[in-house]
């Protein structure tokens, strides 16, 4: 029996659009891979700026996910296609399956969810879930320049 893996995209939504998107990338059964793949992981990541119109914004490795902020502008390739062509280099140059076969994605649709998404990434080892309605509450600068949720 074959297992279907569910559609978690956003129906109708250009992949291959302009902008910023939030990516989590889990390890093959959530074994910690990632510890002894760093390095590679942040040499293919670096080599994905290569692509012409992609850029890695922000990222954090964890033993057993990846964290990154990837951003598409003017792209012949969509997210999908990025995210399947990174999997398959770092899979074929450890030689052994690092990732479940799907990943999670945001859209990010602002600045301000996209500055606390940053904050989420960097801050990822003390953080347990991330919450985006809290990302999108009006928020208004402080005298300082922070952002603070009404």
């Amino acid at each position: 029996m074959t297992t279907k893996i569910k559609n978690i995209r956003l129906k109708n939504y250009d992949y291959s659009a302009n902008g910023f998107y939030f990516v989590t990338i889990s390890t093959n059964y959530r074994n910690s891979y990632l510890i002894q793949y760093r390095d590679l992981i942040v040499e293919i990541l670096e080599n994905l700026n290569k692509i012409s119109g992609v850029s890695v914004d922000h990222y954090t490795i964890m033993p057993n996910h990846l964290h990154l902020i990837l951003i598409l502008n003017n792209c012949h390739l969509n997210l999908g296609e990025v995210i399947r062509k990174f999997k398959a280099l770092t899979t074929k140059k450890a030689g052994t399956k690092l990732w479940q076969p799907n990943y999670y994605e945001h859209v990010i649709r602002n600045e301000i969810a996209l500055l606390k998404i940053r904050e989420y990434i960097q801050n990822n080892p003390l953080v347990e879930k991330i919450d985006f309605k809290e990302f999108y509450k009006k928020s208004m600068p402080d005298k300082s320049g922070n952002y603070k949720s009404e």
